[in-house]
């Protein structure tokens, strides 16, 4: 199964529809950090419609205890910043990856860019757009897993 990872995710609406996501593709979303909402939020009810309740989802209070409670593979980490210097296009994604995201205002925690320099990734961009929404980013990369992993 297909993972994505949103650490201090603050707009409930990018959230609710990566979880829309999640549910049309049976990938499981975890939910790491500050939430900048309450899951309960009618906002997030609104961007997920009724389809929430059959989202799998679980929710940790830091990076260290999603670690500890899923244990994945540092290769099977993949880090989405606009700061990576490998393009998605290149990553080679199993079907049991964690595609990882940060908060909409800042990005990743600052230490991951150390901590996970071999592990980042970004989407290819021309123009003038620092970056697309979150939601966005999140569809393009979970689909392009998705292809590589059809069965």
């Amino acid at each position: 199964m297909l993972n994505i990872v949103l650490v201090n995710p603050e707009i409930p609406f990018n959230t609710g529809n990566i979880g829309r996501s999640c549910v049309a593709t049976g990938t499981m979303l975890h939910l790491v950090g500050k939430l900048g909402f309450k899951i309960e939020s009618k906002e997030i009810r609104r961007s997920g419609l009724d389809y929430w309740p059959n989202l799998n989802y679980r929710r940790y209070a830091d990076w260290e205890e999603f670690l500890a409670v899923n244990h994945p593979k540092e290769e099977n980490l993949f880090f989405l910043s606009t700061k990576g210097t490998k393009s998605y296009w290149d990553a080679r994604f199993e079907d049991n990856s964690y595609l990882v995201f940060g908060a909409e205002s800042c990005g990743l925690p600052k230490d991951f860019y150390t901590r996970y320099k071999d592990r980042l990734y970004t989407i290819p961009m021309t123009g003038p757009v620092r970056s697309l929404n979150l939601s966005s980013s999140a569809a393009v990369v979970l689909f392009e897993a998705l292809r590589q992993n059809r069965k």
